[in-house]
């Protein structure tokens, strides 16, 4: 017999989320997650992947994908500390170091077990963390789990962050303080000042993390917002995801050779947890492969990025400060924004809307993702179905 008390707490609270439209509905696709996608046996043009360069479908990766199944098998087998680590994941950290340009690099099963172990086999109680207030859930979960002190600064306001940083630093308190920001914030698509967090990272001797997982494969040529900005050599942590540009799965923390020494002596994930398998593996492995030889995939998510933006912004939408391909279409009311998504669907259109607790209260928004795999046409018929939508709702 189950527990009244749980019953009554998860009914109580999901018809909550429901009234409050914070409820997110899940809705399986059928078939590939391209430009084009099936939900329910309806086609539909597909916003909301985070599959920035279309290889998540491209044959090249699914070519060498089949054949590392029929050479390695289905899985790696065990942890990798035991017999895990196959050469296929030699291959891919080696290869990851060339493309981020640093001394090493230690892959992981996603990117949130990056956060989740990068930061707390570093960080410990007699340590502080600034971080801010946008960062993602992980990096948010995994500064938890190290049990240092927590010191949010303002939205890449480096003002406050200079402020926050000098204060703890001359309270003697900890032994070692980091800080941490988002390379690419994935719900309004504005890029961390990282000079400026460089500048006072050297002037407080303070360790620099930075979470990559939508600058990678978007900036910097497709090497991410550290290599845009040049700072191989100040930044102390790059993790990065293979399951956003990369198109497939995995994380990876990138650094020094001494820091990936010891994440593989103490960071848990690694520790527990057996590696992605060899058909992730070796899509990994080609899908960086591409990257290093052409700009191609690069470039044209940018020309369709723009394009889309240019097209919301003269419907009168507001698409927030984004200065990446990321277009939100900030509505503010939450269910507003569900009924928009909603219509859009019925349109033909998928763009999921974006509610609390992944964006603040009142800043409700469907996140709008172009990416290389989509045509002009597609892109036209998005914004075609917005500008009907956007009128028959008075948001334009």
């Amino acid at each position: 017999m189950s527990s009244k008390i749980l019953d009554t707490f998860l009914n109580e609270n999901i018809a909550e989320l429901k009234d409050r439209g914070l409820y997110n509905e899940i809705d399986p696709v059928q078939g590939a997650n391209g430009p084009r996608i099936k939900i329910e046996g309806k086609e539909l043009i597909n916003l909301s992947s985070n599959n920035y360069l279309g290889l998540s479908t491209d044959d090249r990766l699914k070519k060498v994908a089949k054949e590392a199944v029929n050479t390695h098998g289905v899985g790696a087998g065990a942890v990798r500390t035991i017999n895990g680590t196959l050469d296929l994941h030699i291959e891919l950290e080696k290869r990851l170091a060339e493309f981020k340009g640093t001394e090493a690099v230690i892959s992981y099963q996603s990117g949130f077990n990056c956060n989740m172990a990068a930061i707390s086999a570093v960080m410990d109680k007699n340590d502080a963390i600034l971080s801010d207030q946008l960062n993602h859930a992980s990096i948010i979960d995994g500064c938890r789990l190290s049990k240092a002190k927590i010191i949010p600064f303002n939205h890449s306001d480096m003002d406050d962050l200079r402020k926050k940083a000098k204060e703890a630093v001359e309270s003697g308190q900890y032994k070692k303080i980091m800080v941490i920001t988002d390379g690419v914030f994935s719900m309004d698509g504005d890029v961390a000042n990282l000079p400026e967090i460089v500048e006072i990272a050297e002037e407080h001797d303070l360790i620099t993390y930075v979470d990559d997982a939508h600058g990678s494969g978007v900036l910097g040529k497709g090497a991410g917002t550290v290599k845009h900005f040049g700072l191989q050599d100040k930044v102390d942590f790059q993790m990065g995801t293979l399951s956003k540009a990369m198109g497939v799965i995995g994380g990876y923390v990138a650094g020094k050779s001494n820091l990936i020494d010891w994440l593989k002596a103490r960071s848990r994930p690694f520790l527990f947890s057996t590696a992605v398998s060899p058909a992730d593996a070796a899509a990994s492995i080609k899908a960086i492969e591409l990257l290093m030889e052409s700009t191609e995939l690069h470039d044209k998510l940018w020309e369709n990025g723009n394009y889309l933006k240019e097209g919301l912004k003269n419907l009168g939408f507001n698409i927030g400060d984004s200065e990446t391909p990321i277009t939100p279409c900030i509505i503010g009311d939450e269910k507003d924004a569900q009924k928009f998504s909603k219509r859009l669907y019925e349109e033909g259109v998928y763009a999921k809307s974006i509610v609390f607790p992944t964006v603040p209260r009142g800043a409700g928004r469907v996140r709008n993702m172009p990416t290389a795999a989509h045509t002009k046409e597609m892109l036209d018929e998005a914004i075609t179905a917005y500008e009907k939508v956007g009128k028959e709702m008075g948001l334009i």
